[in-house]
């Protein structure tokens, strides 16, 4: 009979670091983008200080590149829209960092409460407004980096509103 343990056979794991996944540089998995925006959200000393209000247009300022994404913030003051698009060959998480927004798709509409995180495929057609009477940021990361942001005609079926599984809050 073999008296081995599993310590004596394998050795201690602490003392094999190549076993170990090195922690990537990057983000690679729907998880760690939505992940990299809850921590860019979490640190608000990180955006805070550049958010302008802008009430001629919605303004918008490129927060951080990676090797094939971008994290766009953004501000909506009362009224403003994105207008009906869809973003392309590019997927996103989208997190309301302050105020509120309401994303309008042809299911119907959602009302988006700071900390709330949308997530989306390519080709997911939306239109995101702040239909609040006080201003709102958002975070938007995008992979592949946003290169087309198609208009489309306005929704024709009857708004719903409705809270799914894919509306993730903090």
């Amino acid at each position: 009979m073999n008296s081995d343990n599993d310590l004596q056979i394998a050795g201690d794991i602490l003392e094999v670091p190549h076993l170990l996944q090195a922690p990537r540089e990057h983000p690679a998995t729907v998880a760690e983008f939505v992940g990299l925006a809850r921590s860019i959200a979490a640190d608000r000393a990180q955006w805070e200080h550049l958010v302008e209000y802008d009430a001629t247009s919605r303004w918008y300022h490129r927060l951080r590149t990676g090797p094939g994404y971008e994290v766009w913030l953004l501000s909506w003051v009362p009224g403003q829209g994105s207008g009906l698009h869809d973003h392309g060959q590019s997927s996103g998480v989208l997190t309301v960092l302050d105020g509120e927004l309401t994303e309008r798709t042809e299911r119907g509409t959602r009302a988006l409460s700071a900390g709330s995180q949308r997530v989306f495929a390519p080709g997911y057609v939306h239109e995101v407004v702040n239909d609040a009477l006080e201003p709102a940021v958002s975070l938007h990361v995008y992979y592949p980096g946003l290169t087309e942001m198609p208009m489309h005609t306005a929704c024709t079926a009857a708004p719903a509103t409705y809270d799914e599984v894919d509306v993730v809050t903090a």
